[in-house]
């Protein structure tokens, strides 16, 4: 081993060669005319850190754009910690978000995963300027060294990081297809539950509502409207400009909690919607809606809350609160609210008037009770074993990050045949 002259890597093998990327590599830089039928990639076709190519509804209008070639090595300087990086499997255009290297002294596979290192993420990623859309800069990114091992090993160290990588991608993308067959069947779960009961020999009656069908026969139907206020009023008086509230932006609403965040009253500059604890909150605008941002406010700073205007505060009157809070998660609210959305593209809303004259089948208030006791412990077993499936996600994430920066840096070395 001898010094690299790269703090973030130390020594490399005594064979091999450092070397500016800018004198290593080529950008491409033509500009063509696109138009329909051409293929596109942006941003985000590009999976995060796997460099697979994902299909997506993104349209783009007829214009000019980069020119991309077959086996060129595309790297996004937008919010590079996104780790998109991608070889490029067709002849098409892409977002001048990417920088586009044509050319490499040696194996592009070898470029693509000194790209994907860790130690390259994080310098290039620090170099960003601007708050919200950090990107990183050709003039920066071009004087950062790489290792050069000689041709043939770049090609086996490219080979077995194929090999390897692979796996580890098969690996996660399988947990990642279980999780989502555990939410689509937590949804089902609720759904049947809040719908049907717990008591599947109830007898059964027309419940008049199209997309539900039958209900037990002796609960009632109810416009949420009747049973729940929307926006309620919140009796503030008690609160000065110094009481610490909490404040949640729509990004703090999860899937089923929240992330604790306070601020002092005087500091609310805005319209924001003031809830308080026990209040069912609940995203009214794609895509927030569809990821199941709902919670329900407990634990509030000083009992009271702030949120962003795009959540619908609800709370319960004459009913559970947790059974309402698991009715805005079945396949038939979210299904209908998804139908009545109105708005632009990305900016599509659901409506007050939906949700209070949403009409469903009500229990009584034990059975009510029973129904969110029976889903607390579903949904928990469930929220317990995508946990665990995504601290395995994020071990098998951390692995494949160690095993490419070891053998894009020499620390372990590949054996050429």
């Amino acid at each position: 081993m001898k010094p690299g002259g790269i703090d973030w890597i130390g020594d490399i093998p005594t064979e091999w060669k450092t070397k500016k990327l800018r004198y290593a590599t080529t950008l491409r830089s033509e500009i063509g005319f696109f138009s329909e039928g051409d293929t596109y990639i942006g941003l985000e076709n590009i999976e995060s850190s796997s460099g697979k190519y994902i299909q997506t509804e993104s349209e783009y209008n007829e214009g000019f754009y980069d020119i991309v070639k077959k086996g060129d090595v595309l790297f996004g300087k937008l919010r590079p910690y996104l780790e998109k990086v991608y070889i490029s499997e067709i002849d098409g255009f892409c977002t001048g978000e990417f920088l586009n290297f044509k050319r490499f002294e040696g194996s592009k596979r070898y470029l693509y995963y000194f790209l994907l290192s860790p130690g390259f993420i994080e310098i290039v990623n620090a170099s960003t300027y601007g708050a919200k859309m950090p990107r990183a800069e050709w003039d920066f990114i071009k004087n950062l060294k790489l290792p050069l091992p000689p041709p043939a090993e770049q090609q086996a160290i490219a080979a077995f990081l194929d090999a390897q990588c692979g796996q580890i991608d098969n690996i996660i993308a399988e947990m990642e297809r279980q999780i989502e067959i555990l939410k689509q069947y937590k949804t089902s779960l609720i759904t049947e539950t809040v719908t049907k009961g717990l008591d599947k020999a109830a007898p059964q009656k027309r419940s008049g509502i199209d997309w539900i069908g039958k209900i037990p026969e002796h609960w009632e139907v109810k416009r949420l409207k009747y049973i729940a206020v929307l926006y309620p009023q919140c009796d503030l008086k008690t609160l000065t400009s110094e009481t610490e509230v909490t404040f949640l932006q729509m990004e703090y609403i999860k899937d089923g909690y929240y992330i604790e965040n306070t601020t002092k009253l005087e500091e609310l500059n805005g319209s924001y919607n003031c809830f308080q604890n026990d209040d069912i909150l609940l995203a009214k605008v794609t895509p927030c809606f569809e990821n199941g941002n709902i919670a329900i406010a407990k634990n509030l700073s000083n009992n009271f809350g702030f949120g962003s205007s795009e959540l619908f505060v609800i709370r319960a009157i004459s009913c559970n609160n947790r059974f309402l809070f698991y009715l805005f998660q079945s396949h038939f609210f979210i299904d209908q609210a998804i139908c009545t959305m109105t708005g632009v593209a990305g900016l599509k809303r659901i409506s007050s008037d939906f949700v209070e004259n949403y009409m469903f089948g009500l229990p009584p208030p034990k059975e009510q009770q029973a129904i969110a006791a029976f889903l607390d412990k579903k949904c928990e077993d469930i929220a317990g074993i995508i946990a665990d499936k995504r601290q395995s996600i994020e071990i098998m994430r951390a692995y494949k990050k160690s095993l490419i920066y070891e053998y894009v840096t020499g620390k372990k070395r590949v054996k050429i045949t």
